[in-house]
């Protein structure tokens, strides 16, 4: 039958009669099949040459716009012990509900009454304070006292200087005057000696002459005793100014080294008032933060510390929330090669988990259940899972996104890129070369940091 071996047996054997052998021997099929073949290859080559969008496809999952509407928890900003819950797992609350109240478990802070106390101590430290500030006032009227008393007593001493001087004056015209007399009294006494010894003038009036010269020389001497006392007067009037001014700057430094630290003593008063008024106001906010808040408006998710009197460390979260009031947007990856293929404000279609889709990534048209997005961020350092990161906002101009997905969710995006033919893409797949690179209209060229 299949004519394997050089004798044929179909030559020596009739096997006309047979309907097998009509069948088999019967050549109208292939001629149906080869047309096939021929249709096949035409359609084919027709079809390589169709256009093909190119894409780069990328996983990712639901996030939310903002980063202030994402999923967090909330912490204390002290360390403390749970003391009674306010809200249960999937309550909804407001922004500044209550959630739970904390008690202290730190020593210090033990004393309910430390923020009245705390009050006491800054009344005290501001008594003190009023009190140096009335120590000051005194040591400086005091010290304007010295000095008008000073300026009296060197005004004193130096009118008491200029009497001196004065009397120095008057006192060395009386010696001119005592000096000009005896010069006179010796005169006469040697006149009158010379007319006795002529006989003119008798022995009397030279002794009357004797006495005189005498007299006017003992007035000399007491003339010249009284200069060197006025000289000496002088002299101890510009001491006592030295004395006074010396005697009132010894008295004056001392009540300013008194005001001194009476002032150092009211600015260590006033910073230590200071000082426990911060620590009064820290103890009135620490007592607010006992109660622990809704930030936003959300729901509770799940209560991380549970139970009363279970007790955590600052920072610690305590319970979950999920905002209720978020803009919906997806989180996805690309590798790097496709990166600079993604530009701000391109075009992109969106899968979700959960919703039933027919995906023709090529031919974007027939595809059906995939939703529109924009890209409004690219991550430009590489994430720990060795792709980029990109974010998608909701494409305003496409069907609005389901409103049953959540947050946390799978979706699977495609970033349509320019259209060539499928021979094109196919010798590109072969290769592994990428894309092609291209600018879309009305995409941002400098991606942004996110």
């Amino acid at each position: 039958m299949l004519n394997i071996s050089k004798s044929g047996l179909y030559k020596k054997v009739d096997l006309s009669g047979y309907k097998s052998t009509d069948r088999v021997f019967h050549r109208k099929h292939y001629k149906r099949f080869n047309q096939f073949l021929k249709v096949f290859a035409i359609v084919m080559v027709i079809i390589l040459f169709l256009p093909w969008t190119q894409n780069v496809t990328g996983k990712g999952f639901l996030t939310t716009l903002r980063p202030d509407q994402r999923p967090q928890t909330i912490q204390s900003p002290i360390p403390g012990k749970i003391e009674r819950w306010y809200v249960q797992e999937g309550d909804y609350v407001k922004r500044g509900d209550t959630i739970l109240f904390i008690s202290e478990i730190k020593n210090e802070y033990f004393d309910p009454m430390l923020v009245e106390r705390t009050g006491d101590q800054i009344r005290a430290k501001s008594a003190a304070v009023t009190s140096y500030e009335g120590k000051v006032n005194a040591l400086n009227n005091q010290m304007d006292a010295l000095a008008t008393e000073r300026r009296l007593k060197l005004e004193q001493a130096r009118n008491k200087l200029l009497q001196a001087k004065l009397k120095v004056q008057s006192d060395s015209i009386d010696l001119e005057a005592a000096k000009t007399n005896i010069k006179i009294a010796e005169r006469q006494f040697e006149r009158t000696e010379q007319l006795e010894s002529e006989g003119l003038k008798a022995v009397t009036d030279v002794e009357e002459k004797r006495l005189k010269l005498q007299e006017t020389q003992a007035k000399l001497i007491s003339q010249e005793n009284k200069l060197l006392a006025s000289k000496n007067e002088v002299i101890n009037a510009e001491v006592e100014i030295n004395s006074v001014a010396v005697s009132y700057i010894d008295k004056i430094s001392k009540a300013e080294s008194d005001m001194f630290t009476a002032q150092s003593s009211q600015f260590d008063s006033e910073a230590q008032v200071t000082k426990l008024q911060n620590e009064k106001t820290n103890y009135e906010m620490r007592n607010e933060m006992y109660y622990i808040h809704a930030p936003q408006n959300g729901f509770i998710n799940k209560a991380i510390q549970g139970g009363i009197g279970e007790t955590f460390k600052e920072g610690d979260p305590l319970v979950g929330i999920m905002p209720s009031d978020y803009d919906m947007a997806v989180e996805t990856f690309v590798a790097p090669i496709d990166l600079p293929l993604i530009h701000l404000g391109e075009k992109v279609r969106i899968q979700f988990d959960g919703w039933p889709v027919i995906v023709f990534s090529g031919w974007p048209n027939l595809s059906y259940g995939t939703y529109g997005g924009e890209v409004v961020a690219i991550e430009t350092f590489i994430s720990d899972n060795g792709r980029y990161r990109i974010l998608l906002a909701p494409d305003e101009d496409d069907y609005p996104w389901p409103k049953d997905i959540r947050v946390g969710s799978g979706a699977n995006t495609i970033a349509l890129l320019e259209d060539v033919p499928i021979w094109f893409e196919l010798w590109r797949q072969l290769n592994g070369f990428p894309p092609n690179y291209y600018q879309p209209v009305g995409a941002q060229e400098t991606p942004v940091k996110n």
